[in-house]
């Protein structure tokens, strides 16, 4: 199967200024793609990664898996193991407002993970969160099935897919 690549990100701010939202800028790469699209899935879970580990089980199909962890600092919501499902299931990337762990495994991994930092600490797992809701983090509000564009240059959303 062909890989389709990403728009880069400045291009779709240029064209299509009005229709572009533009997250903050922190959110650093940890992936192997650097470049990755595709429509949304959200979750929004506390200090728990159940439901992060649920839906990367499922297949991705393209998407992209937007976690809000509240950009918590005190543990990672998404490693190593993760990841390599993530790939096996065919999801595009995951961007995960927190922090991310295993990053000499994520960097193997083929799909693109963007997170604000990384700690050597699991999250919980008991099963807290909740799936498919409206996220406001990074000066934006995400809605499920809406797309993100990421690359070196940061990230974007459009309510549909552009290009």
């Amino acid at each position: 199967m062909t890989k389709i690549a990403a728009p880069a990100t400045t291009d779709l701010s240029d064209e299509f200024p009005g229709q572009v939202r533009h997250v903050h800028p922190g959110f650093r790469d940890f992936g192997r793609r650097v470049a990755f699209f595709g429509p949304v899935a959200t979750l929004r879970v506390p200090d728990d990664n159940s439901l992060v580990r649920a839906a990367v089980e499922t297949p991705g199909q393209g998407r992209v898996l937007v976690v809000d962890g509240g950009a918590a600092m005190e543990y990672a919501l998404f490693g190593g193991n993760l990841g390599k499902l993530a790939e096996k299931n065919g999801w595009a990337g995951v961007v995960v407002n927190g922090c991310v762990r295993d990053t000499g495994e994520l960097r193997l991994c083929d799909i693109g993970v963007k997170a604000l930092a990384t700690h050597p600490k699991r999250s919980d797992k008991r099963g807290f969160g909740e799936s498919d809701v409206v996220l406001r983090f990074g000066g934006i509000t995400l809605a499920p099935g809406e797309w993100l564009y990421a690359d070196e240059d940061g990230i974007v959303v459009a309510a549909q897919q552009l290009g």
